[in-house]
């Protein structure tokens, strides 16, 4: 592994930063009074509450706005979060076309763009949630293409041994996109929806559009930011090689030599890079005998269990609830019992450095234990995790001892999914199909994961307003089908070859 080749690598994960923001972004978002009133989410008529979330009429007291919350809070703050997955949906689709034709490298870079205009219309939309629901499917367009593109990119430019690290920094950088996103917009909240003005004038506004006088600045500032990483990664792909795997199998085989002999530090005739140049060669021939690739050869009877695999892995990845807890996390707190303060900054920039850190026990384990391990230890302790959180939660009112033991939990579920179930989908869809059908079998992964991911976004608000902490019972169960799908079905392919991992897959078809 040299220097160059960590370089491609982790450049390329800087994909998993745009998703890791969008993310981290919105869960703050969510809670940004600005934006509850702008987009109808709640009203306000000057009532007050204190540091403590309680009422008060003490203007000494008096420390954040008392919002009255809408009937269809629930159904708009679903629909514009999950909007966001509907277009990563249709961006996974769009992967394989435009991965195929255009080269990964060119694709990733034009996807960094697509997000980059997604941000703007989001951060200059008006009072509409059509407008920033369109922004969110655009961006989402950009990461369903990038989740497809990034890893499988990854995979084609890393050495065999440590392909699976490699590949992994994908979900790292989404992690660390997420915590990005916390610490810069909970600061932005702190001090726009600490203390502001008009709290207990409640005469004078019982007429107004309360949406004209609190400024809008915090939420458009959150999501506008969003164009640096989309700008910084589109400007990186630029000084980043074309696939060699691609570039052999579109006869351009002098250039793929090149891109070899860069990625190996070494020269053109170097024994190594002759090697890596010559299996290529040999795995694009074999293709092409076979003749054009299409979406029903991945239900042949040599590719599809990987397919059936790589679809089921990602469906039970979204049903471990994660996405329920990013999404959601600063409300779930705030049901559970904490401060606004607490809910909104500090336990959530805590539980997103707990799955940023928890990430590298994942690069190491899922080399040295192997992706099934891995699968089957994360789905036993987040089931665990997930009925421990529900049971502490019943007990709040007995003592803040309680709460703290909820939330515990909650980040020992973040804990066990950051390290297993976070990175492992990701790697194993990337690696496990030949070339001739790997973007189309990546895409089918990459579809289950956001459309279990849309359904999640979508009834995730009702969910949580109709069952409470009770949901997470229901993601407990989901984690006790994933240990018996991880346990009886999945098929360990560590260290392998894409070769010699056709020949295990085939073997048990």
């Amino acid at each position: 592994m040299n220097s160059f080749q960590f370089l491609v690598a982790l450049t390329a994960s800087f994909g998993g930063l745009l998703f890791g923001y969008e993310v981290g972004v919105m869960n703050v978002v969510l809670v940004m009074d600005a934006f509850r009133i702008f987009f109808k989410f709640h009203s306000w008529n000057g009532n007050a509450l204190d540091e403590n979330g309680k009422d008060t009429t003490d203007k000494s007291k008096m420390m954040y706005r008392k919002l009255e919350e809408a009937n269809n809070k629930a159904t708009l703050e679903g629909i514009i979060t999950s909007s966001f997955v509907l277009g990563a949906l249709c961006g996974a689709l769009m992967a394989t076309y435009l991965g195929e034709k255009f080269g990964r490298q060119r694709t990733i870079m034009i996807g960094a763009c697509i997000f980059t205009c997604g941000a703007i219309i989001q951060g200059l939309s008006i009072r509409s949630w059509i407008m920033i629901a369109v922004g969110r499917l655009i961006t989402g367009l950009s990461i369903g293409c990038n989740g497809v593109l990034c890893p499988t990119y990854i995979s084609e430019v890393a050495p065999a041994k440590i392909r699976g690290t490699l590949s992994s920094c994908y979900q790292l950088m989404t992690t660390f996109g997420i915590i990005v996103a916390a610490i810069i917009n909970s600061i932005v909240w702190y001090y726009t929806n600490s203390t502001p003005a008009g709290l207990g004038d409640t005469a004078s506004r019982a007429n107004q559009h309360i949406w004209d006088e609190v400024p809008n600045f915090e939420w458009r500032f959150a999501l506008l930011f969003q164009v640096v990483p989309g700008l910084g990664l589109a400007t990186l792909m630029c000084f980043l090689p074309k696939s060699p795997r691609w570039l052999c199998s579109k006869d351009r085989d002098e250039e793929a030599v090149e891109v070899l002999a860069k990625l190996n530090a070494a020269t053109t005739t170097d024994a190594v890079v002759q090697d890596e140049l010559k299996a290529i060669q040999e795995d694009v021939a074999a293709t092409r005998a076979a003749g054009s690739s299409s979406f029903g050869e991945l239900f042949s009877p040599v590719i599809r269990r990987r397919t059936f695999i790589t679809f089921l892995m990602q469906l039970f990845q979204q049903w471990t609830g994660i996405n329920v807890i990013m999404y959601y996390q600063s409300q779930i707190y705030d049901d559970i019992g904490f401060s606004k303060f607490m809910s909104t900054v500090v336990l959530p920039i805590i539980n997103n450095f707990v799955n940023f850190i928890s990430t590298f026990p994942g690069m190491w384990g899922i080399e040295k234990l192997g992706r099934k391990t891995l699968l089957v230890i994360g789905s036993l302790m987040m089931m665990v995790f997930h009925i421990s959180t529900w049971a502490c939660s019943t007990q709040t009112d007995n003592g803040k001892v309680w709460q703290y033991l909820a939330v515990a939990s909650v980040f020992l579920f973040v804990f066990s999914f950051a390290w297993t179930w976070g990175p492992v989908p990701w790697v194993y869809q990337a690696e496990v199909f030949p070339l001739r059908v790997r973007v189309k079998g990546s895409a089918v992964g990459t579809v289950s994961n956001f459309l279990n991911n849309w359904i999640i976004a979508f009834v995730g608000p009702a969910l949580m307003k109709a069952w409470s902490t009770k949901t997470f019972l229901l993601f407990a169960a989901a984690c006790l089908l994933a240990w018996v799908y991880a346990q009886f079905y999945v098929i360990e392919c560590k260290g392998l070859s894409i070769d010699e991992m056709d020949a295990k897959m085939a073997s048990k078809a």
